[in-house]
């Protein structure tokens, strides 16, 4: 059977139309500059300096993760007894590098806490290694000291300073 009810056979016609530019070169119905076009991009509130989302999610839960194994103290026996506050973590954009911001606390001494951590990083990334199982590599841990305490009290002592309080009392004469 040839398929039509007359008994005749059906036309051979290209299923699109053969305008002149209607189709691209290889025949697919679509426009011959279909994608040659630069194409934007599909969220543009991203700043170039600022961190994406993926970075800050994957930073909580490296945070997260180290928390936990420096609560339970499994981070070595050079830091028994040391209390450290996870402040902030920072990945990089390929989120194979994380920058770990620490501020050990009631420490006398605390860039020799940076340092031990440091020395302790591949230990403590293999500790936190199953929290993270959903990331494609573990990222290396880089730790530094959180200082952003210390320079909000130095600025609230600023602030709180006769000299400060001199001209700030002579702005509100003057206005």
């Amino acid at each position: 059977m040839s398929g039509c009810r007359d008994g005749g056979s059906l036309p051979l016609t290209r299923p699109f139309a053969k305008r002149r530019g209607t189709l691209s070169h290889k025949g697919r119905g679509l426009p011959q500059n279909f994608g040659s076009k630069q194409r934007m991009p599909r969220f543009d509130t991203q700043k170039p300096d600022q961190p994406s989302q993926r970075q800050l999610r994957v930073g909580e839960l490296v945070r997260h993760a180290l928390a936990e194994v420096l609560v339970r103290g499994e981070s070595g026996p050079e830091l028994d007894g040391v209390l450290i506050s996870v402040a902030e973590v920072r990945m990089s954009r390929d989120l194979k590098h994380a920058t770990v911001l620490v501020a050990p606390l009631a420490s006398r001494k605390p860039e020799e806490v940076v340092a031990t951590l440091d020395r302790n990083a591949k230990m403590l990334r293999g500790k936190i290694a199953p929290a993270l199982r959903q990331l494609r590599a573990m990222p290396d841990l880089r730790f530094r000291l959180d200082t952003r305490f210390e320079d909000d009290s130095r600025i609230d002592e600023l602030l709180k300073s006769p000299e400060v309080a001199r001209d700030l009392a002579r702005r509100e004469d003057e206005a």
